[in-house]
């Protein structure tokens, strides 16, 4: 196996994990905050352990200057050990405002609540309790090799940061995956202590540049300057100088700096690594901190992390019987917590790297997007923190008094939607020969009840071979557009205000399969019908192959969706939707790993629109003209050669260009080895970029579950609208609930006459019991 210079040889099995879960012999590599914690915790709880750590760098050497802990890890550290946590209250520096400087102009932000200090502070004060514990600290010394630490101890814990000897010795277990991103950063000190954590954005002839800052002591700040590697280059800040781009980083930030100068402490352009496991442990060696994961600075978690790391691995060391159980429970108990943490300094390094993207917006939008970047402040929780500042950010978006930003209304082409909501496609699998029964209008009926602005059909199919299953509904005979006349007549009279769409489509190589509960992608047992697709190359094994569309065939197909959308016209449906992505037909045109074409309708990825945009402007021709229609995209395959969020931005051009009125920003079920990034709202950032990368309205999709978070992306400027699938099955009124949740009533959203009594959450138990007074002992 190939070594990183200073990296160590492993053996092939450290010491089995079968020793009980409190290890008298403890070897930690790595003194930063989480290894020294992690030896204070471990020989506070047990004073006979004999713990060893060891530290390549001298005692004061760090990385950085300051360091931002939460009070929720506050409290964890003053829980499991007073004396750190009252050494560190003496050092704090406190503040609750954030300022965002763009274009000359400052917006603050109050309410949030941080605590820093000195990065070399917390480190004394780690080394003094360590010290007086009785742990060995050995610095200057470079960590035996973890191989013979793992024979020799109980228990070895890696922590060793984000370039870990350690993890990369046993990478074949260990399983890491390593990010490098497309900013590059350099952090500094300066001798005054800002007033609160500040951004500031400077649009410099070389292109986009930002300032991160905040105090950490009484008379000093962290500064970190970050900006794209292009950016970075083409400002000749790749030169071998680093004393000479410290400088220049004073000069370009100088009114936040006040004219003073910027230090560093062994400065060096870096990028950010995002560091992920598959395992945090292999036999009797744990990751801890870094060398486990890392968190982008952005979201201040790196310290915070390895911390709470610390006192996860000491709780279950303490509570689980071996020691291969308490690594396991480790693990168990900090890898969601981790997951989400990177999920949101994703989202938070991602809007970063695209700050260019929003430097347009309104000044106090732009504001709001940055401070809820990460998705994890949102609408609510800011006007909570801040009611002044939200306010203001609502009136200049255009909410009217007392209305929040979902229930504004929003305008395509004639098309008026009351509301932001939209409920997305579902397909129910419950036609028969592709007619809608009494199933379709009691559900599409309720949710129209419910108070969504748009309420959107199934995947609708153009043709009986495009059906995904016998269960799918169509629009290929007047049956069936007789019947969808019918849900569409029982929306606009009895649900007036919700509009109704019809999403269009062919399922392609992903047809003739079982009812989604029966086998969800599995080939129908019997009664297949023949499949076509761009080529002919199966969705999986055990699929059927499909056959590749002549030219003459893509004529007829085109025609099939020009007779549906007649159909739909008749129906009495008001937007149009044509269904692009999930690896159906027109999908399978558009991305590059199942589009293997050598005619026209292949290759470059105009030449892969060429089939989708002659299906658009055929049924554009047909569908009235005042009627919107939108487009739904995968805007990524999750899978390598596949559709990129670049090819995203410029299939929305194409559409947009040909008359799309909005695009539907989805993600993914193009490939069946995808790897999706799933998380809450984890489809949202591909909508966010096309729609600020082109101006166009788009709509955004995946994983988006509460009114607040509905509110922050809108307000945000990330989406115009906001399409919910499973909360709409969970509750068709989720709509009318989010309006009487938030105490609004108005023209946003109305509740039915008939529900109108409902309009107020029921009352769910007692609340009058009085609340004990005194505890009694025996």
């Amino acid at each position: 196996m190939r070594l990183r210079r200073g990296a160590r040889p492993a053996a092939t099995n450290p010491h089995p994990p079968t020793t009980p879960s409190h290890p008298a012999r403890i070897a930690i590599i790595g003194g930063g905050p989480g290894g020294l914690y992690a030896a204070a915790l471990l020989k506070r709880l047990r004073p006979d352990r004999q713990i060893t750590l060891w530290e390549r760098n001298a005692p004061d050497d760090t990385f950085g200057f300051g360091v931002v802990l939460s009070d929720e890890t506050l409290g964890g550290i003053e829980h499991a050990d007073p004396v750190v946590h009252a050494a560190l209250q003496q050092h704090f520096i406190r503040w609750d405002d954030i300022d965002i400087v763009h274009r000359d102009t400052r917006h603050t932000s109050g309410g949030h609540g941080f605590a820093a200090l000195g990065r070399r502070r917390l480190l004394e004060i780690l080394h003094a309790r360590c010290r007086s514990l009785g742990v060995e600290l050995r610095f200057r010394t470079e960590a035996p090799y973890p191989a013979w630490l793992a024979e020799t101890h109980d228990l070895v814990i890696a922590a060793d940061g984000v370039n870990s000897s350690t993890r990369e010795a046993y990478a074949q277990e260990f399983r890491p995956r390593l990010t490098n991103h497309r900013c590059r950063y350099l952090w500094l000190a300066a001798d005054f202590a800002f007033d609160a954590f500040r951004f500031e954005i400077a649009e410099t002839e070389y292109g986009v540049m930002q300032l991160h800052g905040y105090p950490y002591a009484a008379d000093t700040s962290t500064v970190i300057v970050e900006m794209r590697e292009e950016v970075w280059r083409a400002a000749g800040f790749d030169g071998p100088d680093i004393s000479a781009s410290v400088e220049r980083c004073a000069k370009i930030f100088s009114d936040a700096l006040g004219g003073r100068p910027l230090r560093a402490n062994k400065p060096a352009w870096t990028t950010f690594r995002t560091v992920v496991n598959d395992r945090w442990s292999h036999g009797n060696v744990v990751l801890l901190g870094d060398a486990a994961h890392t968190a982008h600075f952005s979201i201040g978690s790196g310290t915070k992390l390895a911390v709470e790391d610390a006192l996860a691995l000491a709780a279950c060391l303490e509570e689980r019987p071996t020691l291969a159980e308490a690594l396991a429970a480790y693990e168990e108990e900090r890898r969601p917590v981790v997951a989400s943490t990177q999920r949101a300094a994703s989202a938070s390094l991602e809007w970063f790297e695209n700050l260019s993207l929003y430097l347009d917006q309104p000044p106090r939008q732009f504001a709001f997007n940055l401070l809820t970047r990460s998705r994890r402040v949102t609408h609510d929780n800011l006007r909570l923190r801040d009611p002044r500042f939200t306010a203001t950010v609502e009136r200049e978006f255009g909410c009217p008094p007392a209305t929040p930003p979902m229930f504004t209304p929003f305008r395509l082409r004639r098309l008026t939607l009351r509301n932001r909501v939209v409920v997305s496609p579902m397909d129910m699998y419950s036609a028969t020969d592709g007619v809608p029964g009494d199933f379709h209008l009691v559900h599409l009926g309720a949710r129209a009840l419910g108070g969504a602005g748009l309420v959107m059909t199934e995947m609708v199919c153009a043709s009986a071979e495009g059906r995904i299953t016998p269960g799918c509904a169509g629009l290929y005979t007047e049956e069936q557009a007789e019947a969808w006349q019918r849900v569409a007549a029982f929306v606009h009279s009895q649900a007036p205000g919700t509009a109704l769409g019809v999403q269009l489509g062919h399922s392609g190589r992903k047809g003739s399969t079982k009812l989604m509960w029966e086998g969800i992608d599995e080939p129908l047992e019997e009664g297949n019908w023949p499949l076509v697709a761009a080529s002919p190359i199966p969705y999986r094994l055990g699929s059927q192959t499909p056959h590749e569309l002549t030219h003459t065939q893509l004529g007829a197909i085109r025609a099939q969706f020009v007779a549906a959308a007649r159909r739909a016209a008749r129906a009495g449906f008001d937007l149009l939707e044509l269904h692009c992505a999930h690896g159906y037909l027109l999908s399978g045109f558009l991305s590059p790993l199942t589009n293997h074409r050598t005619d026209a309708y292949g290759g470059p990825l105009a030449a892969r629109l060429r089939f989708p945009l002659e299906v658009f402007d055929a049924v554009r021709e047909v569908w009235p003209d005042g009627r919107p229609m939108t487009v739904r995209i995968s805007a990524t395959d999750w899978a390598d050669g596949g559709t990129t969020a670049e090819d995203a931005v410029g299939i929305a051009r194409a559409f947009v260009a040909h008359g799309a009125d909005a695009i539907d920003v989805s993600t993914g079920q193009v490939v069946a080895d995808e790897r999706p990034e799933y998380g809450r709202s984890y489809q949202t950032p591909f909508a966010d970029r096309v729609r600020n990368e082109t101006g166009v309205p788009v709509i955004a999709v995946g994983a988006i579950s509460s009114w607040d978070d509905v509110n922050s992306l809108i307000l945000a400027g990330r989406t115009d609208l906001c399409a919910l699938a499973r909360p709409h099955l969970y509750d068709p009124n989720w709509t009318l609930h989010a309006a009487a949740e938030q105490g609004y009533e108005g023209p946003g959203v109305v509740w039915p006459a008939q529900y109108r009594a409902g309009g107020r959450r029921p009352r769910t138990g007692r609340t009058d019991d009085p609340k004990p007074r005194l505890t009694l002992g025996s």
